[in-house]
């Protein structure tokens, strides 16, 4: 395609093997999810490396949202917007994670690092144990506060 007046020059067209590999899909009851695995103690690590700048220490108190440490419900008249106040399933915030994130660098971390963030994320939101080995199968099955929330959709229809 090419650019004129009335269409700003963003970007060039994605090769087949680049959209290849961003066609994936994590659905809620974890089809979807890809194989590794990681822990709340690693996840700390490639946390304060790659999100605490934006996200605050332990997950609040920095520029982007807070994560962690809700004080309020959602119903209340200053609600705070957590992972455990807000969103309805785990894996959906590893799919989440894995397409925006980090966000100078979306993509870029392996699926080790992506079980471990979110281990670390659901540890710190009192959602998991801080011995949890979060993989596609420990990752479904962790019930989230909000899960009831939203209404559901079935992908598969």
């Amino acid at each position: 395609m090419q650019a004129n007046a009335a269409t700003p020059a963003l970007g060039s067209p994605l090769g087949t093997a680049e959209a290849a590999s961003w066609n994936f899909s994590v659905f809620p009851d974890g089809r979807g999810l890809p194989p590794g695995s990681g822990t709340p103690q690693t996840g700390k690590v490639i946390y304060e490396q790659r999100c605490a700048c934006c996200h605050g220490v332990n997950g609040s108190g920095g520029s982007a949202d807070e994560l962690a440490g809700a004080q309020h419900g959602l119903k209340d008249a200053e609600p705070d917007k957590t992972i455990g106040s807000y969103w309805p399933y785990a894996p959906t915030l590893f799919d989440y994670i894995r397409r925006a994130m980090p966000a100078d660098a979306p993509g870029s971390l392996s699926n080790d690092e992506l079980y471990a963030v979110t281990a670390y994320l659901l540890y710190l939101n009192r959602l998991a144990e801080p011995s949890v080995m979060l993989n596609a199968k420990t990752l479904p099955p962790i019930n989230m506060p909000n899960r009831n929330g939203f209404v559901g959709v079935d992908a598969k229809r």
